[in-house]
């Protein structure tokens, strides 16, 4: 192998480090500032939210089930 292949095959592997440091820089940063949500989605079709307490209920019902707030449109 000749001088210049090696020190490409150097460059390259300072490179893919440099970018594996980067990512997993950025993959920590991510996981610190994230608000901790559920990796499961929930579907609010059909609820009415509470203006007092944000609890979601059945849009047939005229009371919030948690704290008995008056719902709009009941």
């Amino acid at each position: 192998m000749d001088q210049v292949t090696a020190l490409a095959l150097i460059g390259a592997a300072a490179i893919g480090m440099v970018a594996t440091l980067v990512i997993l820089r950025h993959d920590r940063q991510a996981a610190e500032t994230s608000v901790h949500e559920s990796p499961f989605a929930a579907s609010t079709e059909g609820e009415k939210r509470c203006p007092e307490c944000g609890m979601g209920n059945l849009w047939t019902e005229t009371t919030c089930s948690a704290c008995g707030a008056e719902l709009p449109g009941g």
